[in-house]
């Protein structure tokens, strides 16, 4: 069994160590954070700075970016894959995940998330707690549902694009890049990019520059 390296110990990265731990696959993990202050984190132990990611990489075969913000979780991907790590794709196993959907490296799947078949995940998304992604779904790159977001079938997400908590996405809607669709937002008709939108049913409400 290899080991595991995280980026990131904060409430996110806490979430994901847990469901690295559940499944089994790794004899041993570490956190990589730049707080001073802490040195484990759920019994796992903080073994150097975000800036010591080469020198780990003769120890760690596999790495992950718990990362929250999209941005930064596909910038830090990219060094990953330039220095030869490996991203796993980490599913929680209280989650339904359909055999005929497809999941790319370093995308994390939370407990109780639905994922049915057809539906596209990118690289290091976020499918968070109970989040259901229904047929035939394209979540491009570092996209984020938030816990309780659901969306209906034929959905496309754009690039980077944050679906914050409890927002509803109706089917055969496409949602640009790095947007973000507020807390319990009702999204029934196609969302540019760089835009804020809120509400029910969701409008503009920002645009991004």
């Amino acid at each position: 069994m290899a080991k595991l390296l995280i980026l990131g110990a904060g409430g996110h990265g806490k979430v994901v160590s847990e469901i690295a731990q559940l499944m089994k696959q790794w004899e041993e993990i570490g956190f990589l954070d730049d707080r001073e202050e802490i040195s484990e984190v759920l019994g796992i132990p903080i073994v150097g700075k975000l800036a010591d990611l080469p020198t780990l990489r003769s120890e760690y075969e596999y790495a992950f970016v718990a990362i929250g913000s999209n941005t930064a979780r596909l910038k830090w991907a990219k060094k990953l894959i330039q220095q030869d790590f490996k991203m796993p794709i980490l599913i929680h196993p209280s989650s339904t995940v359909s055999m005929e959907s497809s999941i790319e490296e370093g995308t994390v799947i939370m407990a109780g998330a639905v994922i049915n078949p057809d539906a596209r995940i990118g690289r290091s998304c976020i499918v968070n707690t109970a989040s259901t992604i229904d047929h035939d779904c394209i979540l491009q790159d570092g996209v984020h549902t938030s816990p309780g977001t659901h969306l209906g079938g034929t959905v496309k997400v754009g690039e980077r694009t944050w679906i914050c908590i409890g927002a509803t996405i109706i089917n055969n809607i496409n949602i640009g890049c790095d947007s973000v669709i507020a807390a319990g937002a009702v999204v029934t008709k196609d969302i540019p990019s760089n835009v804020l939108v809120a509400g029910v049913p969701a409008v503009i409400k920002k645009q991004f520059y």
